[in-house]
């Protein structure tokens, strides 16, 4: 497997080993504390620079609350595995879906985090063994696509002359003795079975879920209304996976629970506690419940609060953080 430092760029993605082993390592690091004016006034200016940039950075990482969501893929997740272990063939496996910007792939990457951190607890020091494969489907792939995928993941050599045979051979091999327990895939409404590469790319994931001893869980917009789920290879995937829906919260006790939690995470000086909290139905409204532009909107307004010195989030702030273009869509004249 190729060394990464801690700051080489690739190992910043989940779709590498290196950045994926840099995700999990990162649950476990202290969390930042917010110095007090006196700490704070003390600092050099060089320091003052780093303590902000510090800052800038945790607000910048998307903070993860255990929605119900987030709890359920988790634990339909862990039963699959645990059910999985003593099954030969036909393992099943899971699909969260929904709609774009409703957390599926948090979910998805929370269950592959509880499942690597119980399975370091299990066999500790063995650190040969790749517990989860995280990997997304590119856009019309093809069967050598998602073979490509899984070995680029692994640090494997893909190459002009490698065959789908060569990286499927190499990829099974390096995963049943690295042990991998749970394979993640997002992306995976890029895949239709009304075509037939995208039939030939379903049957290539069907072939590794035979070959590795794994559980398969997947993440995608609007599965079940998809081609995925229609035809005879979709009736196979239909009866084999079990499914998580994702959807756009209402607003209730766990909305405003979910706002409280995020305004814990702010590391803001002048940011009064309670003030998101009674904007919640506002950020509700704003957001349509959609976690993934709460997140944005949030992140954004605190980033802005330390750009600009004010470090505190109002109402202003966070109206000066643009919607993305569905939410605008979907609130025509919510600025207004």
């Amino acid at each position: 497997m190729p060394d990464s430092g801690p700051h080489d760029d690739f190992g910043q993605y989940l779709t590498v080993l290196p950045g994926w082993q840099q995700f999990v390592a990162s649950t476990s690091r202290t969390t930042m504390t917010l110095l007090t004016k006196n700490e704070y006034d003390a600092l050099s200016k060089e320091e003052k620079y780093d303590y902000d940039d510090d800052r800038l950075d945790h607000h910048g990482r998307l903070q993860v609350v255990a929605t119900s969501t987030v709890r359920r893929t988790v634990t339909c997740g862990r039963r699959l595995t645990v059910l999985n272990r003593g099954a030969i063939s036909a393992r099943r496996g899971l699909i969260v879906t929904g709609p774009a910007n409703t957390g599926k792939t948090i979910a998805l990457t929370q269950l592959g985090l509880a499942h690597e951190l119980q399975d370091r607890r299990r066999h500790p020091g063995q650190d040969e063994r790749i517990p989860v494969i995280y990997i997304t489907v590119p856009p019309a792939a093809t069967p050598r696509m998602i073979a490509a995928e899984f070995a680029r993941f692994l640090g494997l050599p893909v190459l002009r002359s490698s065959n789908i045979t060569d990286l499927t051979e190499a990829v099974v091999g390096v995963c049943t003795k690295a042990r991998t327990g749970l394979v993640l895939v997002d992306e995976i409404h890029n895949i239709s079975l009304q075509t037939r590469v995208g039939a030939d790319a379903s049957d290539t994931l069907k072939y590794f879920s035979e070959r590795i001893p794994a559980t398969f869980a997947y993440a995608g917009i609007d599965i079940e209304d998809s081609s995925l789920l229609t035809g005879t290879r979709g009736d196979q995937i239909a009866a084999r996976f079990t499914g998580v829906d994702t959807h756009p919260f209402p607003y209730n006790a766990e909305w405003k629970a979910l706002v409280a939690q995020l305004e814990t995470n702010l590391l803001l000086h002048q940011h009064k506690p309670g003030t998101l909290t009674r904007l919640d139905r506002f950020l509700h409204t704003r957001t349509g419940g959609m976690i993934g532009t709460l997140s944005h909107q949030l992140r954004g307004a605190a980033v802005d609060a330390i750009l600009t010195g004010t470090e505190k989030i109002t109402k202003a702030g966070l109206l000066a953080v643009d919607l993305d273009i569905a939410s605008r869509r979907k609130q025509p004249g919510i600025d207004g």
